[in-house]
């Protein structure tokens, strides 16, 4: 049968349409008899929305994905817009602005693919989240080594950079083209999710940042977010799980975040300013 211009654009097709029909039913079966969800294939029994699989996690990374480019352009009319430029060349006196620049593009790469991946799981979209979700923690990682130590010169950069880069490429290649190991990307993503918030958390223990509260609940926040990635539950009502929870939460640590980031970049420039005079 001629199927839906809705369901044809996420590739539902005669047999992927009679798993999930089949899922829902087994379910109703289980809720007459008492018993609780269970996963399929690995994944909480969702009811979709016109063919979106997941919904809330849907609608929440869009949403992340929307504060991601807010925070970004904002920091972006900062820098060249509202704080003054060094004269000889026109470029900011903030020395972390392009590696900002990165990591906007990266989170909001990974934001995209986050919103397509649970749209439609299927394996293209499920190795461009797990990719790009690993290389923003990766970039996020080395970032946070070079603020809170406050690398400036150029070799010392590349030589932080450039092991961090290395494995995360091997990871990455390793996941795309050897196998999608659910278990060793998580295990590689908490670790490089963990040793930057305790980078964080250390650096604005010691510093006199005048923001470091913006920081400190940011860190804060995304560590008990993180709990929800542990405490997995299934969906309520089939629409709203923990990892949708955790996509919500993201949302204003995000324009947190990218405060915090701003303020940062306003702070190093006026000390730029005084050793000029």
């Amino acid at each position: 049968m001629q199927e839906p211009l809705y369901l044809q654009w996420k590739q539902w097709d005669c047999q992927s349409d009679c798993r999930y029909h089949c899922m829902l039913s087994t379910e109703k079966e289980r809720e007459v008899l008492g018993t609780g969800p269970v996963k399929y294939h690995g994944k909480w029994p969702f009811k979709r929305v016109f063919g979106i699989q997941e919904p809330f996690s849907v609608a929440f990374s869009a949403l992340n994905l929307a504060v991601q480019f807010h925070g970004w352009l904002s920091f972006f009319i900062l820098l060249y817009y509202k704080l003054p430029l060094r004269p000889q060349n026109r470029k900011p006196y903030y020395e972390y602005t392009g590696l900002w620049h990165i990591y906007g593009l990266l989170a909001m790469n990974s934001w995209f693919w986050s919103a397509v991946f649970h749209s439609r799981d299927v394996d293209f979209t499920e190795k461009l989240d797990y990719s790009s979700a690993a290389a923003l923690l990766g970039y996020s990682l080395i970032l946070a080594i070079m603020r809170t130590f406050s690398v400036r010169d150029e070799a010392a950069r590349v030589m932080v950079a450039a092991p961090i880069i290395a494995f995360i490429t091997t990871h990455i290649l390793y996941l795309n083209l050897y196998k999608l190991d659910y278990g060793l990307n998580m295990k590689v993503c908490v670790a490089m999710g963990v040793a930057q918030l305790l980078l964080w958390a250390i650096w604005a223990g010691v510093t006199h940042h005048p923001s470091k509260w913006k920081l400190w609940t940011a860190v804060v926040g995304t560590g008990l977010a993180m709990l929800l990635e542990i405490y997995d539950f299934p969906p309520y009502g089939g629409y709203l799980d923990a990892h949708a929870l955790w996509h919500a939460i993201t949302i204003p640590l995000t324009f947190l975040w990218w405060s915090f980031i701003k303020e940062d970049a306003e702070f190093r420039t006026s000390n730029s300013m005084k050793k000029v005079k």
